[in-house]
């Protein structure tokens, strides 16, 4: 191992990546100066004038050069955001999982990603969007937006930003229907699709919508933010607890009580199509600028911070997955580069908005690391049939992100962050611990629930056929 280890080019490789990891922490710690900021507006200040301009027939310049940044880009950008996000499940994720399993299971990849995006939309329009976002309690919000009632577009949805109601409740729509797409990578080739569906249904109302919530709301338990007496004042710019964290970790326990794919680890189960797999990585790549820079909720400098830290952290994550891949295993293959870019954006999401360019390549360089060891060695070592990584990647990935963002958030980067830094990392793994624990249990008591009622699994010899035609009647490629 070590003379392997040794060997000039792996040695070469070795050096570059800590060279490399070293002058980053290095810029970390000699950030450029700030640009002085200009005076920001009370909330009172922002809401006020953002109702005026929306009930001014004539739109005068005077009220609309009080609105803060560009005025209707930000709306504009919503709408823009929102579907990118949509593009990320489909064709983004649905494209990535497809490639990654055996071609007689593609299709059924795609149909569990556009049923929930079907079955998920229909629970947000009819109490969904009101239980995430509704006043409610420190937990859950109340039924006050039922059917979307309330909701139009000429209020604004998110208080003190220029976007309409409407964008805004199809902004966070787009969120609630990719993170229990997630799920299905760590379960992919052997769930029955109605047992998915089943599953998605009750999950969202267990763990999605509360921890939206918490999280995302002005009354929730853990929105360090916008709640001035939230219990745990965490933080979390794009989703590293709300989406990769629930999904992540409820991923890994409804595959270890699935239990493992017919013929796992005798059988070779190599992906079937890594050209679709790269394509699916480019367009996740894309449309989670949306997801990052559109959680600015405004086309802003902060918006702008985003898009950089994104940018970064997935590319140097890509990379680094790669070497450390090349370094471990003689090679550096094309699934490599796609799992580090994946898990470099994933990390990065939860604090995208809150550090500066040199902070997002340590935190690239660590993506590229902790969830590649997560995926090489924890997985056999524990022998759980994680199909796509979806644990490795997005469970391990979104924690250390959400550890990362207490590390590395900074004031400079936005102010919001100021008023929270003594005790942030804290109240990190605070949000950490709680999310870990409710999404385990969660997933636990639903997964026993469907399964005593109508079964998770099909049986041994559709498995064996494939979910393709026997689920849907169809195949992915007809010879």
């Amino acid at each position: 191992m070590i003379r392997s280890l040794l060997k000039p080019t792996r040695l070469a490789a070795w050096l570059f990546l800590a060279c490399f990891t070293a002058v980053s922490a290095w810029a970390q710690t000699e950030p450029a100066a700030a640009p002085a900021a200009l005076p920001e507006p009370t909330l009172e200040q922002r809401v006020a004038d953002i109702e005026a301009y929306f009930n001014n027939a004539a739109r005068t310049p005077d009220v609309a050069s009080k609105i803060p940044g560009p005025g209707p880009g930000h709306n504009a950008w919503q709408m823009v955001s929102t579907a990118l996000v949509i593009f990320m499940t489909m064709p983004g994720l649905a494209l990535f999982y497809g490639g990654l399993v055996r071609k007689k299971n593609v299709l059924s990849v795609l149909a569990q990603c556009m049923g929930i995006a079907g079955l998920v939309t229909i629970l947000w329009w009819a109490i969904g969007y009101s239980l995430a976002f509704g006043a409610g309690n420190a937990f859950i919000g109340d039924g006050a937006y039922a059917f979307l009632n309330g909701v139009n577009p000429g209020a604004t949805g998110a208080g003190y930003w220029w976007i309409s109601d409407t964008m805004w409740a199809m902004f966070q729509l787009s969120f609630a229907i990719i993170t229990p797409a997630l799920i299905v990578g760590a379960i992919a080739e052997r769930m029955k699709f109605l047992a998915v569906l089943a599953f998605v249904a009750i999950w969202m109302f267990v763990v999605y919508f509360p921890f939206a919530h918490m999280v995302w709301s002005t009354t929730g338990f853990m929105s360090g933010i916008l709640n001035a007496n939230a219990t745990i004042k965490a933080i979390d710019f794009a989703g590293g607890t709300v989406v990769h964290m629930t999904s992540g970790w409820s991923a890994l326990v409804l595959c270890i009580i699935l239990g493992p794919r017919i013929g796992y680890g005798k059988e070779k189960m190599a992906p079937h199509s890594m050209v679709l797999c790269m394509v699916g990585t480019g367009m996740l790549w894309v449309g989670w600028y949306g997801f990052n820079a559109g959680s600015a909720l405004g086309a802003d400098a902060i918006a702008s911070n985003a898009f950089a830290t994104t940018t970064i952290a997935a590319a140097v994550g890509g990379f680094v997955w790669a070497m450390t891949e090349w370094i471990t295993r003689g090679h550096a293959s094309v699934l490599g580069f796609c799992s580090g870019i994946v898990a470099g954006l994933v990390v990065i999401t939860p604090c995208a908005g809150f550090v500066s360019v040199s902070s997002a390549v340590i935190i690239g360089v660590l993506a590229g690391i902790i969830p590649y060891l997560a995926v090489a060695y924890l997985k056999n070592k524990l022998g759980y049939d994680d199909a796509l990584d979806t644990f490795g990647v997005h469970g391990v990935g979104g924690t250390l992100g959400a550890i990362l963002t207490g590390v590395f958030a900074d004031e400079k980067i936005n102010s919001v962050v100021g008023p929270l830094k003594e005790g942030l990392l804290m109240s990190q793994f605070k949000a950490i611990g709680l999310t870990i624990v409710w999404s385990v249990v969660a997933t636990a008591i639903i997964a026993f629930i469907v399964k005593a009622v109508i079964g998770l699994r099909p049986s041994p010899e559709t498995e064996r056929q494939g979910l393709d035609i026997n689920e849907h009647g169809e195949e992915g490629y007809v010879n």
